[in-house]
């Protein structure tokens, strides 16, 4: 009876102390209601949100949602932050969201919301951050979300945004950042922004603006940045007045037709960037020497006359003056650039074409550093000034800075980082060859205050590192490119220190905050910055900055600590009782869920295998059956009863969809016929394994046989014929199955060789449903995704913008290519094959990396294959091959190829030895043949690049 009431004691006591915890969880009530009005006005194809019908939202590290540490006055915990960005949401913003009081930061860039922006988070007055930049957001600004007293930033660029910017705006007195840029805002921009004292950077620029330019904006006493282009102040003129804007880095006012003079700003001290270029200006430039800052003047496309300002002379950091398509005359002053020291980064580029310039004083030489271009003025046709033909025609050079990729130094050992777990080697590591896995992220600046990167990139470098508290090695740029606006993008790495290989949770966590909250220290050169993504792969899969790693509040950790201990002799007395009783329950609902998963699908040709069936076929999975391994699980030869060799591709646990996703993939394949796509047998979804069962491929994956492990050759012919055929089944998954899929992972390990060496693409494990035409008949150019897929291979505007198209697939089938080229990886010894190759073929000197197992091959057909490939991997979509194209160019190939090579299906030609090039004696008179033996010295002298084939 003792331990009767002893037991009673202690369930009363454990049910008070976990009501006590209960209480201690609990999030203002009115906020979860909040949250789940939220969650129901969005569309969550990804599953994102998935985790927020369980438990407490501040306790249950619901996706997003972050909450302050410690209890209000009323009792409860608050929400403190939402942080959604590019998680593929479509939908609208719930109303419901101005009940989160006490939010301080509303991110939901880079999704596909549409509707208006709810009048109601006008009432949070907590709010600081509010960022919605990146959506189809449409409707007009409501009045009320001029009373956000506390907003710092306010970002809802590339959206479609319409009506006037309301006049309560005025009141948003701590703001510092307004970027309304690329939407359809229209009317008098108001003069009551002036009294915006802490405003910092006004981007009002690709909207339908009209009316005047305020004048009053000339007391703004922080602004840096002003940025109107493309908008119609038509009759406008330019404030004198905006010549006191003292602290003004960059005022950029192209395409408003503006009329009117060019304003002295030449007391303004730190002035870097003026852009007034196509507008209607008059009258001659001011020739008040400008800021020792200055890198940009573009002022062409007015109606400027008089002479060109000697001032300009005056200009150390100048990188370009554009005045071209004025009416400008006299002489122009060589010492432009001869007052100029020229580094080997520096550029400067002089455009005055069609003007009415006549002469040339000083001496004519200027470096190489320096791009001048005279055409359609009078000065061309004075042949006394030796070599002017050469600045006067219609291709005398570019003003745009190429996009780049930087390519790190140094040689390293023949054995490269563990790319399972998407190691590099740290370029700028002082340890050499010291590997690491990086975080990857786009980045872009949004209104950079210069023309050309490469000479500030070691000043980037310093400020993005000293903001992030990096070391300055720990940083690598990828690649730039300059888009519209012009805006900067960028692709970065960050790496550990040196001695560890990975960053910890606490650390990507710490740098993840400091790109999403805009605490990077303030930088008038480079300007507003944006996150573009923020992507984790390989030991950084498992997190998610902003989901995982929230500390819980304090007082409930307290709370846990104190139930804990009498809690669990609670739990340790029933436990047993309550799981054997519900052991039988549950052995009846499993058997019930796979009755029901077995009967879900009907397919034709997919046979419903069971766990015993497949255990049998692999002698239980024995490893002596595995014959491959990836991020989602094992690939097993198997017998089944008939004696059929399968493969099976069976799941490990963290890989396991849910049953409906698993069920529609199967449905997905079993439509796929194709001669180069393998084929989908059947499947096993019980016994909670998930296994596909597909035709077995004897002779393994293309980067089998590529291996410098490879004991089997495959001579030139075969490679093409592989190419082809790989070619052709993902052409069919793009234009004729039903309904078409983008693959999302071709890889030279996805692609399989038959007993006759017929190449089947595989594994679509990450394959996407290409996009279908909405209710309105337009199709759209691109599916939205999470960046998934094997880096080397990736398409890098896929990796920076999240959007998929056709033209993704032919990037990855292109590095493809160039594997089957050279026998390189992708990304090895810290090197990347694309760059690699692009190198050696603008050198000259391809055959020298071409692998030296493929035999002899005719040159014109190498050569051509090698363009494909590099076409293939062109940084724009649009400048890439449709896979009809990539299908037609190898088919043209193979047909110029001597018969016994040209044909995959001989195997006794296509691989082994390799064979002297007198074996094609019946090829067409002229074609030479290269034997891919031949040194690089054979081929070109006096060239040397730093380029090591397998």
């Amino acid at each position: 009876m003792a331990g009767l009431r002893y037991c009673i004691f202690v369930f009363a006591t454990a049910i008070h102390c976990y009501m006590l915890v209960m209480v201690a969880q609990i999030t203002d009530p009115s906020e979860v209601s909040a949250l789940i009005s939220v969650k129901g006005s969005l569309t969550d194809s990804l599953k994102h949100l998935k985790g927020w019908k369980q438990g407490d939202p501040c306790t249950s590290n619901w996706t997003g949602v972050f909450c302050y540490n410690t209890f209000g006055a009323d009792g409860y915990l608050h929400v403190r932050e939402l942080h959604f960005m590019n998680k593929n949401l479509s939908g609208s913003l719930a109303p419901e969201l101005g009940q989160l009081s006490h939010l301080r930061i509303l991110n939901f860039m880079w999704n596909d919301l549409s509707g208006s922006i709810p009048k109601e988070i006008g009432s949070i007055n907590t709010l600081r951050l509010l960022l919605l930049n990146g959506n189809q957001l449409s409707g007009s600004l409501a009045d009320e979300l001029g009373y956000l007293s506390n907003l710092n930033r306010f970002q809802i660029d590339e959206n479609q945004i319409s009506g006037e910017i309301p006049k309560s705006f005025s009141n948003l007195n701590r703001i510092r950042h307004i970027h309304f840029n690329n939407n359809s805002l229209s009317g008098q921009i108001p003069h009551e922004l002036s009294n915006l004292s802490t405003i910092l950077h006004l981007l009002l620029d690709n909207n339908n603006l009209s009316g005047y330019l305020p004048p009053e904006f000339s007391a703004l006493p922080d602004l840096k940045i002003l940025q109107l282009d493309n908008n119609n102040f038509s009759g406008s003129e330019i404030p004198a007045a905006y010549g006191n804007l003292s602290s003004l880095l960059k005022l950029s006012l192209r395409n408003c037709f503006l009329q009117g003079s060019v304003p002295d700003f030449s007391r303004i001290g730190n002035l870097s960037y003026l852009d007034l270029s196509g507008n209607q200006l008059s009258g001659s430039i001011p020739q008040n020497k400008l800021s020792n800052n200055m890198t940009t003047i573009i002022l062409s496309h007015n109606r400027l006359n008089g002479s060109v300002p000697k001032s300009f002379s005056l200009l150390p950091s100048l990188q370009k003056l554009s005045l071209e398509n004025n009416f400008l005359n006299g002489s122009i002053s060589t010492d432009i650039w001869k007052n100029k020291t020229f580094t080997t980064t520096s550029r400067l580029v002089i455009d005055l074409r069609n003007n009415s310039i006549s002469n040339i004083s000083g001496a004519f030489e200027p470096p190489v550093n320096v791009t001048l271009r005279f055409q359609g003025n009078p000065i061309c046709s004075d042949s006394s000034i030796r070599n002017i033909d050469q600045y006067c025609g219609p291709d005398s050079g570019s003003d745009d800075e190429p996009s780049n990729s930087t390519n790190p130094s140094g040689v390293c050992p023949i054995q490269a980082c563990p790319t399972d777990n998407y190691y590099e080697f740290v370029p700028e590591s002082p340890q050499p060859c010291f590997c690491a896995s990086p975080l990857r992220i786009g980045y872009r600046l949004k209104s950079p205050s210069i023309s050309y990167f490469d000479p500030y990139k070691q000043l980037f470098e310093s400020y993005v590192t000293s903001s992030l508290d990096l070391d300055l090695y720990q940083l690598w740029i990828d690649s730039y490119l300059w888009e519209k606006g012009p805006r900067l993008r960028m692709y970065l790495k960050l790496f550990p220190v040196v001695g560890v290989n990975t960053f910890n949770e606490s650390e990507i966590l710490r740098i993840s905050e400091i790109f999403a909250s805009w605490e990077f220290l303030g930088s008038g050169l480079f300007g507003p910055y944006e996150l573009l993504n923020f992507t984790l792969l390989g030991p950084y899969s498992y997190l998610n900055p902003g989901i995982e790693g929230k500390k819980e509040s304090k007082g409930v950790l307290i709370a846990w600590i104190v139930a804990a201990g009498v809690f669990a002799a609670f739990v340790s007395t029933v436990a047993t009782i309550l799981i054997t009783r519900r052991r039988a329950k549950y052995q009846s609902i499993l058997s019930g869920k796979r009755l029901s998963s077995r009967l879900s699908i009907k397919v034709d040709g997919v046979k419903c295998f069971t766990f015993r069936e497949l255990a049998s076929a692999t002698n239980n999975f024995d490893s002596s059956t595995q014959v491959g391994e990836g991020g989602y699980g094992s690939v097993f030869r198997g017998i089944l009863a008939d004696k059929t060799i399968v493969a099976v591709k069976r799941a490990k646990e963290g890989s396991l969809q849910g049953q409906k996703e698993f069920l529609t993939e199967i449905e997905l394949l079993s439509r796929l016929h194709h001669r180069n796509l393998v084929v989908l047998l059947g499947y096993c979804d019980e016994e909670g394994e998930q296994m596909l069962v597909y035709e077995f491929m004897p002779n393994g994956t293309l980067r089998d046989w590529l291996s410098a492990k490879s004991k089997r050759n495959l001579k030139f012919g075969a490679r093409l014929g592989i190419a082809l055929g790989a070619s052709k089944g993902i052409l069919y998954l793009h234009t004729e199955a039903d309904p078409p899929i983008f693959h999302r992972d071709i890889k030279s390990s996805n692609i399989l060789l038959d007993s006759k060496l017929i190449a089947k693409v595989a594994d679509f494990g990450l394959s996407r449903l290409a996009p279908v035409q909405d209710d309105e008949g337009v199709l759209p150019n691109h599916v939205s995704t999470m960046v998934k897929g094997t880096p080397g291979y990736l398409d890098p505007e896929y990796f920076l913008t999240r959007k998929m198209t056709d033209k993704s697939d032919v990037y990855s089938l292109g590095v493809v290519f160039l594997e089957i080229l050279t026998g390189m990886h992708p990304i090895s010894h810290g090197k990347n094959i694309v760059r690699e190759v692009n190198m050696a073929h603008k050198s000259g000197i391809m055959f020298s990396i071409m692998d030296n197992s493929m035999g002899s091959y005719p040159s014109e057909c190498a050569e051509k294959f090698v363009a494909l490939a590099l076409k293939c991997c062109q940084h724009k979509p649009e400048d890439r091959p449709s896979m009809l194209e990539v299908v037609r160019t190898l088919e043209t190939l193979l047909r110029m190829m001597p018969y016994t090579d040209a044909n995959p299906l001989d195997t006794k030609s296509s691989f082994g030895e390799t064979t002297s090039s007198s074996s094609f004696s019946n090829t067409r008179s002229g074609d030479l043949f290269v034997s891919s033996n031949v040194s690089g010295g054979d081929l070109i002298s006096g060239v040397t690049l730093n380029i090591t084939p397998r």
